[in-house]
This record gives structure tokens, C-alpha cells and sequence, in this order.
């Protein structure tokens, strides 16, 4: 999670800081608005990678109950083919 964190920082300080260069802001403002950038892209990465992984966790848990269901049916194609 730390990592998702620390990604996100970096691609919104980077585009908080492309963005005011764009606009040909003045450096302090610049840097100011590419902080902020930086906090809310990490805040959402970290949603991002928590509903991702609860969303994969779910997939690990259906398959291991499909599979284990699965199991438990007994297999009817042997008596058909004998």
C-alpha cells in the first residue's frame, strides 16, 4: 500500500507541475498547486489499490468455492459412458 502511496505522489506532483508550467504559473504558486496534486493522487491511488485488491480477493474466494463445489459433485459422465 506504502508503494501505491508513494507512485501516486510522484505522477500528481509531475502533472501538478506540468500543468502549471503550462499555464506559465509563477514557482511558488507552481510548486503549491503541484503539492496539492501530489496528496489527492496519492489519496486516490490508495483507494484505487484497496478496491483493487478487495475486488481480487473476492475473484481468489469464488474461484476456490467453484472449485471446491466442483469437487464435491459427484461425476455422472463415467456412469453414462459404462
Amino acid at each position: 500500500m506504502k508503494l501505491l502511496l508513494i507512485i501516486g505522489g510522484f505522477l500528481g506532483f509531475g502533472i501538478g507541475l506540468l500543468f502549471n508550467w503550462s499555464e506559465e504559473s509563477a514557482w511558488p504558486s507552481s510548486l503549491w498547486h503541484a503539492c496539492l496534486t501530489a496528496y489527492a493522487a496519492s489519496i486516490l491511488m490508495k483507494w484505487w489499490g484497496s478496491a483493487w485488491r478487495k475486488s481480487l480477493e473476492a475473484a481468489m474466494r469464488e474461484r476456490e468455492a467453484r472449485s471446491e463445489s466442483s469437487a464435491t459433485i459427484p461425476s455422472f459422465s463415467k456412469a453414462i459412458k459404462s
